[in-house]
């Protein structure tokens, strides 16, 4: 069995500053094709769904759909605030390459 993505304290910490759960969303981390390198992560607020693996910490949740799960393997969700602004990230095992704009991974 694979190893779900791992999410930081911070990125939790962050979700409960923009009041996610109160609103009753999750951050979905989803994987899609395209993107200069292949693949890309959809990183939104939305609504739990029925297959999604939910993963929870600090009152909130962040959720991965089954189908990019195995893309997400062993991986870390973070929050980094850095001079060209605060956002979430992924730290991806499983990507070979990645391009600048970090939303982007081939494998």
């Amino acid at each position: 069995m694979q190893l779900p993505p791992k999410v930081t304290d911070r990125a939790f910490e962050r979700l409960a500053e923009i009041g996610a759960g109160d609103q009753g969303q999750a951050l979905r981390i989803a994987v899609e094709g395209g993107g200069c390198s292949g693949f890309q992560y959809e990183i939104k607020l939305d609504a739990p769904a029925e297959d999604d693996v939910v993963l929870e910490g600090n009152g909130e949740r962040v959720v991965v759909d089954s189908v990019s799960l195995p893309f997400l393997a062993g991986a870390t969700i973070d929050f980094t605030e850095e001079l060209i602004g605060a956002r979430f990230t992924i730290d991806n095992p499983n990507a070979s390459s990645s391009c600048g704009c970090g939303t982007s991974f081939s494998m």
